[in-house]
């Protein structure tokens, strides 16, 4: 079965409820509507370009104290134009709060731009309160783009998330990585953006079909997907 070992390394981390496309976004609102979590909620951006994500949080919840953190300079930071937020700028590793400064720091489609990942990781173990999450999505089978310099596998960001004191709770795909091939190979048409979100990207459209035709559980759906995927999310905790 493809992704056999990927399936046997990650072990319960695959999910078995469903076996969907997601994106990031999807874990603000599963975080927010936790029953344990503070009625105020301290949310840390970690590459937060254009601050956009601040709208995510502001429309589930008004009560987040929501602060994005980004180098000084990047091709997102130059286009930010919004002052009705907080930002911070850093060196790209050390982060400029205290410890347990968090209940949950949000991180999409960033690993993949960062050079000392496992260093920037280990803070973000550092000011994550307890019972807090570290979730987001980054890039395994993606074309170059915005000066990208790594490209995460599942088995890899498991690696280095848990190395830095925390659990991988769970790994899910997210667009596949044929998709975004194709995307960059043809001129990065817009219609593509269909895709960048909940509905399933053709290839992952084509592992569900296939795989509900053979009877395949959604555990063994996700681990098929997360093998090809260009992109996936995770979901991490502080270790108890």
């Amino acid at each position: 079965m493809l992704g056999d070992d990927l399936g046997e390394l990650l072990g319960a981390r695959i999910p078995r409820d469903h076996s969907r496309q997601v994106v990031a976004d999807d874990y603000a609102g599963r975080y927010l509507s936790r029953d344990d979590r503070p009625a105020a909620p301290r949310v840390m951006d970690l590459g937060c370009g254009q601050g956009d994500s601040v709208d995510l949080f502001r429309g589930l919840d008004r009560a987040v104290r929501w602060v994005g953190v980004d180098l000084e300079r990047s091709p997102e930071v130059d286009e930010r134009v919004r002052d009705d937020a907080e930002f911070v700028t850093f060196d790209g590793v050390n982060l400029p709060f205290e410890d347990g400064s968090f209940d949950l720091v949000y991180c999409k489609q960033v690993l993949e731009h960062v050079r000392h990942p496992d260093a920037l990781i280990r803070e973000v173990a550092r000011v994550l309160a307890p019972g807090g999450w570290f979730a987001g999505s980054t890039s395994q089978l993606e074309a170059f783009h915005s000066r990208s310099t790594f490209n995460h596998t599942p088995y890899g960001l498991t690696l280095m998330v848990e190395e830095a004191g925390m659990d991988v709770v769970e790994l899910r795909p997210v667009i596949d990585g044929l998709t975004l091939v194709t995307w960059r190979t043809i001129g990065l048409p817009s219609f593509f953006y269909r895709w960048w979100g909940p509905r399933e990207s053709p290839l992952n459209r084509v592992i569900e079909v296939a795989g509900r035709a053979r009877r395949l559980d959604a555990r063994t759906r996700n681990q098929i997907k997360l093998t090809l995927c260009g992109q996936f999310a995770w979901l991490a905790a502080p270790r108890a």
